[in-house]
């Protein structure tokens, strides 16, 4: 493993910052003190940086040995945010705030990058500029849309920008990248049917929306099944049903809500049209009404086929080509995507381990992502900046080539 040896000097001291952030977790778009710090080392290491895109984002400005005259930028992105749980770690770094807890890894994502900028203030060993995006609000936010619709990359012109996440349950030593999708689309739905109330010993003075909604949701899966690709992915999760107060009472109305995952824009516009048509033409068929509600949240997250590449041979120089698995498609989403969708780029996996460095004081539970006994590994922190560094170092140097 050709890990960088002045950031294996450092890594203690950044993983002594990535546990002040954890116990310090914070949600979507109130990142303050986790963007404080940031600033707050960047500043000290030299590297200019803007605050306020996405209200809470910071970006750190690191100019080559050509102070940047190339024009040629990279940008490397990590989010802040923390989610909305309780954590269930004893440990010394566990949250300090009830109800909050850094359960995915972005306190680690955050320290890796703030390692790899401390190594760049030192060592600009390329010519360009590389932009460091410390990103607000990937959990439910979109953070990385506002920052985007703030300006972020006509602020800071890049001609591709990258992305990593920590992946438990992988050997800790591995990457893992491939070209095209590899996270989902996110989206949520809200069906509100509509019918007549009545006794629930004469249902036939009534409108039953019960059995309306009994039939929508096992039709909803034929479109899975018969309206789409075999080969193409998708998924329609009826999470929350809604109805009644009384068992002798027909109710008024009942309300679906839940989820619709693709890897395809193309897939997401034919579940969401037939979904639609299914839940109006059902309600008609049982003389109710209903109300369609479809948000789409974020799109798939799709890696271009030559950064991904470049990407693996970066990886591969590092751990060795055994060490760099392909990155299997998961129906999880990532805002990383509103990036891809502008600039050519990839995003890619860190393996996280399979638990066993957590601290004695961890919870009782599996160290899996949204899970309250999570924690990120530390030993990753000189793997992922050195990964870091040289993505940009030789992504620069094959740029000016």
């Amino acid at each position: 493993m050709n890990v960088i040896d002045s950031i294996v000097t450092q890594a203690a001291s950044i993983a002594a910052v990535r546990r002040d952030i954890h116990a310090h977790p914070e949600l979507c778009f109130e990142e303050v003190r986790t963007a404080d710090v940031v600033a707050h080392k960047l500043t000290e290491w030299g590297i200019p940086i803007h605050r306020g895109l996405g209200k809470t984002g910071v970006v750190g400005i690191v100019k080559g040995r050509d102070g940047g005259a190339s024009g040629r930028a990279i940008g490397l992105r990590a989010d802040m945010d923390a989610l909305p749980m309780q954590e269930f770690n004893t440990f010394a770094h566990a949250s300090q705030h009830h109800g909050k807890m850094h359960a995915c890894g972005h306190d680690g994502h955050t320290a890796m990058l703030l390692a790899a900028a401390q190594h760049f203030a030192k060592h600009r060993n390329f010519d360009g500029t590389v932009y460091l995006i410390f990103q607000p609000a990937e959990e439910g936010g979109g953070g990385a849309r506002v920052m985007m619709e703030d300006g972020l990359f006509e602020q800071f012109p890049m001609q591709a920008v990258f992305g990593m996440h920590n992946w438990p349950g992988m050997k800790a030593g591995q990457f893992a990248v491939s070209p095209g999708p590899v996270m989902a689309s996110s989206n949520e739905f809200k069906i509100t049917i509509r019918g007549k109330g009545s006794h629930a010993a004469m249902p036939h003075m009534g409108i039953d929306p019960v059995p309306v909604a009994c039939q929508m949701v096992q039709a909803f899966q034929n479109i899975i099944s018969r309206n789409k690709k075999p080969v193409d992915a998708g998924v329609i999760s009826v999470t929350m049903i809604h109805t009644g107060e009384a068992t002798n009472v027909v109710p008024d109305s009942c309300e679906l809500q839940g989820t619709v995952r693709t890897f395809t824009i193309e897939v997401l516009d034919m579940i969401e049209r037939r979904m639609k048509q299914v839940a109006e033409h059902t309600c008609a068929a049982h003389e109710a009404t209903c109300e369609f509600e479809f948000v789409r949240n974020y799109p798939p997250t799709v890696n271009s086929q030559a950064e991904a590449e470049f990407a693996r041979k970066v990886m591969q120089g590092i751990v060795g080509e055994a060490n760099v698995v392909p990155q299997e498609p998961t129906m999880g989403a990532e805002d990383f995507a509103f990036m891809l969708q502008a600039k050519p780029g990839a995003y890619c996996f860190i393996a996280n381990g399979d638990g066993t460095h957590r601290d004695m004081g961890h919870g009782g539970g599996p160290c899996t992502l949204h899970n309250p006994s999570y924690d990120f590994n530390d030993d990753l922190i000189p793997l992922g900046a050195t990964y870091w560094v040289r993505l940009a170092e030789e992504w620069l140097a094959a740029a000016r080539a």
